[in-house]
């Protein structure tokens, strides 16, 4: 797609906001008009926009350039109108939680429980949604009661927000650490840094792994953006 626009600019209707590029409303895949209630976010959208309209005109534009519209795209025609697949991709990761799954070092093992474990002990007193940990790699059934209320905490959130949990638990191999950023329990941040934990413990007696830390950089990113979302979803 080529950079056809010079400016984007919100406008406000029926308690909701529309971004316009040159003052032909941005649509979404299915032709709609983005539209979403939030100001900031809306304001957000078209600065991404307005970022985008400022690289190269003989270079093409990517949706990479627009995540927040990718993500609100998204919630609006792949979510909105049946949330169940995404609710259920994402149920998945209660069965094989990062945070449940302990290493046999016992050094490891040690750091693990004390900061994964407030985070399961959150998700018990919280999400009514008690979670079994192992050592190893083998896989330990949780209880379905447990799994069904991890399944209700998504299902509690709009849209936008399931859309946000869509980027942000993949990126961090953990559904109680997705549930705990979207419940502001977590930052994006500290979200990411539990989350790779194993790997900045054996970084410390092997050093520092390059391809390693691009991964987490660009794992942090999505996180961010994912927090960013819903943040500025609730204005």
């Amino acid at each position: 797609m080529k950079r056809f626009w010079d400016a984007a600019a919100i406008a406000e209707s029926g308690g909701r906001f529309t971004v316009s590029l040159d003052a032909r409303p941005v649509r979404l895949p299915g032709g709609t008009p983005l539209t979403v209630a939030s100001r900031p976010l809306a304001e957000a959208i078209a600065a991404e926009w307005n970022a985008a309209a400022g690289g190269r005109k003989e270079s093409p534009f990517t949706p990479e350039e627009v995540p927040l519209t990718r993500l609100v795209g998204t919630a609006a025609e792949r979510i909105a109108p049946d949330p169940a697949a995404t609710v259920g991709a994402l149920a998945k990761y209660g069965e094989t939680d990062l945070l449940c799954y302990r290493a046999d070092d016992r050094r490891l093992a040690e750091r693990q429980a004390a900061e994964w474990d407030p985070l399961l002990d959150w998700a018990t007193l919280t999400l009514d949604a008690p979670l079994r940990v192992t050592a190893g790699v083998m896989p330990v059934a949780q209880d379905p009661q447990a799994l069904s209320a991890l399944r209700r905490a998504i299902e509690s959130y709009p849209a936008l927000e399931i859309a946000a949990l869509g980027v942000a638990v993949p990126a961090l191999g953990s559904l109680v650490l997705g549930l705990a950023l979207a419940a502001g329990r977590l930052d994006a941040e500290a979200a990411h840094r539990l989350a790779t934990l194993d790997e900045r413990f054996q970084e410390e007696f092997w050093g520092l792994d390059a391809e390693a830390e691009q991964r987490r950089t660009r794992l942090a990113a999505e996180v961010s953006l994912a927090a960013r979302l819903i943040a500025l979803a609730r204005g």
